[in-house]
């Protein structure tokens, strides 16, 4: 392994600890660079910005798990429990909403969402989904969960964040009921 291949990696091992620990917005370069014993210029050379040293280092792991675990009917309430579960267990003070706002100003962000979209979101989907054309229903779920995460977690439109739990299950997951059985 190269000596760069080394320097990159040690960078991207500290700034996962200090993302997880401090979350995106207290993390800062200087921090990381000091932990993978570098100069914070380093980083700046290697990942361009903070955002891109973010995208590089987070794995974004939406834990979808094996849907086809739930009953047929049942899927697209689970999908929203699944999401809220992660969303407000790990996500909601550190990797998906800095991933969020990343993907609406930033390139990086952006790949980065279309990525998770496309290696986990559609694979799920396409698995369980009972509709003529299941990357579509793919689409379609994801409108749903993005919408919801972005209003209810990174805006906190009050109307959305004092929604209880049940209700945004039962509600939002008979749309995406919908999506997955093609009506």
């Amino acid at each position: 392994m190269r000596r760069s291949d080394l320097t990159r990696e040690r960078i991207l091992l500290a700034a996962r600890e200090a993302f997880a620990t401090l979350g995106y917005e207290r993390a800062t370069v200087r921090e990381i660079a000091e932990k993978a014993n570098i100069h914070p210029s380093m980083v700046m050379r290697y990942f361009s910005s903070k955002e891109g040293l973010f995208t590089a280092s987070s794995a974004f792991d939406l834990r979808l798990g094996d849907l086809s675990r739930f009953p047929p009917g049942e899927i697209g309430k689970a999908l929203v429990e699944l999401f809220l579960d992660r969303w407000e267990n790990n996500g909601g003070a550190g990797d998906l909403p800095a991933l969020l706002r990343l993907s609406v100003t930033h390139p990086q962000g952006r790949a980065k969402v279309i990525e998770v979209f496309t290696a986990q979101v559609t694979p799920s989907i396409k698995k369980v989904a009972r509709s003529k054309n299941p990357a579509q229903s793919a689409a379609l779920v994801a409108t749903q969960l993005v919408g919801l995460a972005f209003l209810r977690y990174v805006v906190q439109l009050p109307a959305v964040v004092k929604l209880e739990r049940e209700e945004l299950t039962a509600n939002i997951g008979r749309t995406l009921q919908r999506y997955l059985d093609g009506r």
